[in-house]
This record gives structure tokens, sequence and C-alpha cells, in this order.
């Protein structure tokens, strides 16, 4: 098994910053991904960035040259935004796997993108 804590969200005023972290913790040998996915009131869930154990990483096209999935262990990962829109507020989650096959997931943080 495999726990993820986020923490970092907030409320941010459109074209702000804001940096998500996550922390894992228990079995991390058995994963060799982990993403960021967001979901908003009323929308389906989407996969916002992901990273892998060699540090490639893929990003939806919306946030491509915004936001920044980055680790600096194999415990955190973190989600760097810039130049926030009121598009972007959502529940951020934090998720954990093999490959695409996310299969630990966080309870999330809540990001508010308002003026």
């Amino acid at each position: 098994q495999v726990q993820l804590v986020e923490s970092g969200g907030g409320l941010v005023q459109p074209g702000g910053s804001l940096r998500l972290s996550c922390a894992a913790s228990g079995s991390i040998g058995s994963i060799n991904a982990m993403a960021w996915y967001r979901q908003a009131p009323g929308k389906e869930r989407e996969r916002v960035a992901r990273i892998t154990s060699s540090g490639y990483t893929n990003y939806r096209e919306s946030v491509k040259g915004r936001f920044t999935i980055s680790r600096d262990n194999a415990k955190n990962v973190y989600l760097q935004m810039n130049n926030l829109e009121p598009e972007d507020t959502a529940t951020y989650s934090c998720a954990a796997g093999v490959s695409y096959d996310m299969r630990y997931w966080g309870k999330g943080t809540l990001v508010t993108v308002s003026s």
C-alpha cells in the first residue's frame, strides 16, 4: 500500500501561483509513476501532469507552459502552477501507480482561482 497526502491548495487571484506538494509513504518501491489529477464541480476528473521514476513528464495541453511537475526523491512530488486561470479551479489529487495505471490516491486539496 502507498499513502499519499497533498498540501498547498488555497485561494489565489487570476494570474497568481501556487505550489502543491504530495508526500508518499509505504510501499514506494511498488510504483514507477506519480501524477496530479483535478476535478472541477460537475466535471470529469482529468489528468493534469505525470512524472515517471526516470523523470519523464507529460502534461495536459491546457496547462503546458504554466504548470510544472517535479520530484525531489521517490517520496515527494510537486506541482508548480503559474499564471492560474479561473478554469483551473478544482480539487487536485495526487496519484501513484505503474505506468498509467494509478492505483493509489490522495484525498485532494482544493484550488480556487478567483478575484
